[in-house]
């Protein structure tokens, strides 16, 4: 089990499935995670949520899948939040990361930054990686920030890749290296 100073990473539960139901299906969420909400919005129904989730309920080669984890804080125990890394290239030793808080209360209050810090230390050295990446879309600041203030580097944009609220936004892509990892 992966462990930061605010929270526990656990495997995800069949416990956890109406937490994931309702995050699925939060616009903002869904705006916040994938750029535009209108293809995610109320399109997540439980069963397909336990179809996808089922797949992380069992054991499965590391190198194919990565893995999905729910997050719980340490002080009360309630689950707040989902992380993943996947794409695991053992030839290149690279792997994508991804993190959403879903409970609104936790925003801006450390998280994030405990989660991708626990997260990259774990990749970087006990997986022995070389390279982590990310992507969001330019719209999200609080996310271009948090991943900034990691140490990721933008890497490239796709432009006007995304589509939220009427307007056009780059997909920015983002990457860290080890050599660029603080302890």
């Amino acid at each position: 089990m992966l462990k930061g100073n605010l929270f526990e990473l656990r495997p995800v539960s069949r416990e956890d499935l109406p937490y994931l139901f309702k995050w699925a299906n939060d616009e903002e969420l869904a705006t916040l995670g994938h750029g535009s909400a209108s293809a995610y919005q109320n399109n997540n129904p439980l069963e397909d949520i336990e179809a996808f989730y089922e797949k992380n309920l069992t054991a499965q080669p590391l190198w194919e899948n990565g893995r999905v984890f729910m997050v719980y804080t340490v002080s009360t125990g309630v689950p707040i939040g989902k992380c993943h890394y996947g794409s695991l290239n053992p030839v290149v030793r690279s792997a994508e990361v991804g993190i959403s808080i879903g409970e609104r209360e936790y925003w801006g209050q450390g998280y994030g930054h405990d989660i991708l810090n626990t997260l990259l230390k774990h990749l970087f050295y006990t997986l022995n990686l070389e390279r982590v990446q990310l992507d969001t879309w330019s719209g999200n600041s609080q996310a271009l920030r948090l991943y900034e203030k990691v140490g990721f580097r933008v890497e490239g944009r796709l432009r006007k890749n995304e589509y939220v609220q009427g307007a056009h936004y780059d997909t920015v892509l983002m990457g860290i290296l080890r050599s660029e990892f603080a302890k």
